[in-house]
């Protein structure tokens, strides 16, 4: 079996046109960028960014706020743990009363980007950078408050990764310290993905909202393409909260947290192109596998599923010019809605409307279906994540550590 790479800063593939890696001076930790930050890297739209994200498992207060010695009570060598991670729970600090847990990488400036248009990042690359990871329900959090978990303490599982022939799998007993005979697939993404919000004050990272965040979409692995409507000049996107895995819901408070390095590609849909290709966007809207993800967001999940179907007939509206009744009937009939997640405070519901339902209405109006950035042009079938493999050993620089 191949050992899986420990992708160090600095260490192993780094595709992007730039590269940020994660340390005190590039993340935030607990909240989310506002308009008064500098940003930590200014490109060109169309340019790629690899960046290091660092997942909080591992460095929060209540699991010791050491990572080298949590990973060790787990049977981690100190050479397996992110030395970017050690140095952020060393150095920096948040409130847990008052904060996030997050760690998220960034701001980056994109040029042109202004209030009004879309951003569009497209998820290009997501390689985990440890064999491991965390799966955690604490006290007041998750979607059992108060039954779960039992105890006073909170509960940390952690998770190691191995390889299968058909990709990388998470290993979990069925009773504590027994062998690890449940297996189940990875699908990396990015739980965060944002842009600044236009106020003088860093917003919480908790919960999601119209400038992205936490949105927690187990759609946006590689080849996702995600549009976030800019509020501030330049954007100021950032990444982090990254998954391994997770299931619709993350009914336990989170999924397989663990870091990954993103090669992400920034470009900017001026406001004019962007109420033609879609209409007015006031939150979050995905392309991915072959759908188009419209959201809604509230802290009452009901709330939630009927602003996500609101957007998804103005989205129909706008895009191929079907009559309200007709969209709602399409919707009733052929999409699902998936509860992205219920433990952020601010619940999320997201769509899946197929596009090939609607090559018809593109070839109808001369032109040929509007699928030329969509990611993915096949329609995979829901909740069967593409494997994923770890890197070619081949394609490693020098620099990698294997554990």
């Amino acid at each position: 079996m191949t050992a899986l790479t420990v992708l160090q800063r600095g260490a192993g593939p780094i595709p992007g046109d730039h590269y940020l890696p994660a340390s005190p001076d590039t993340v935030l930790w607990g909240r989310l960028p506002c308009a008064t930050d500098a940003a930590a890297l200014t490109i060109a739209p169309g340019d790629t960014v690899t960046f290091d994200t660092v997942s909080h498992e591992g460095i929060l207060e209540d699991q010791g706020k050491d990572p080298r010695a949590f990973f060790a009570g787990h049977g981690v060598a100190e050479v397996s743990v992110l030395d970017d991670a050690i140095e952020i729970a060393a150095t920096l600090s948040r409130d847990p009363a008052a904060d996030g847990p997050h760690v998220v990488t960034g701001p980056v400036f994109v040029e042109g980007a202004q209030p009004g248009d879309l951003l569009k990042i497209t998820v290009e690359r997501l390689v985990p950078r440890v064999p491991y990871g965390v799966i955690s329900n604490r006290h007041g959090k998750g979607a059992l408050v108060g039954e779960l978990p039992r105890g006073a303490a909170n509960v940390s599982v952690f998770t190691p990764v191995e390889e299968r022939a058909s990709g990388l799998v998470g290993l979990l007993p069925v009773t504590e310290g027994g062998q690890r005979v449940v297996e189940f697939p990875l699908a990396p993404f990015l739980g965060t993905m944002g842009v600044a919000v236009a106020a003088a004050e860093r917003p919480h990272s908790v919960p999601p909202g119209a400038h992205g965040g936490n949105i927690d979409i187990n759609l946006l692995t590689e080849g996702a393409v995600l549009y976030l409507p800019v509020q501030v000049p330049g954007a100021l996107a950032y990444v982090g909260d990254p998954h391994f895995a997770q299931g619709d819901g993350e009914v336990a408070l989170t999924a397989l947290e663990a870091s990954l390095r993103a090669t992400l590609r920034f470009e900017v849909v001026p406001r004019a192109a962007a109420l033609a290709e879609f209409g007015e966007v006031t939150g979050p809207l995905a392309r991915a596998r072959g759908y188009l993800v419209p959201t809604g967001l509230d802290p009452d999940l009901n709330i939630a599923m009927r602003n996500c179907v609101r957007a998804a007939l103005s989205l129909l509206q706008a895009r191929y010019g079907m009559e309200e009744h007709l969209a709602y009937a399409y919707l009733s009939a052929a999409t699902d809605f998936d509860i992205s997640q219920v433990v952020d405070i601010v619940c999320g519901v997201h769509a899946r409307i197929r596009e090939a339902d609607f090559a018809a209405v593109d070839r109808a109006r001369g032109g040929a279906p509007r699928t030329g950035d969509v990611a993915g042009a096949g329609v995979k079938a829901p909740n069967r994540p593409t494997p994923v493999r770890s890197p070619d050993p081949a394609t490693r620089e020098n620099g990698a550590t294997d554990d």
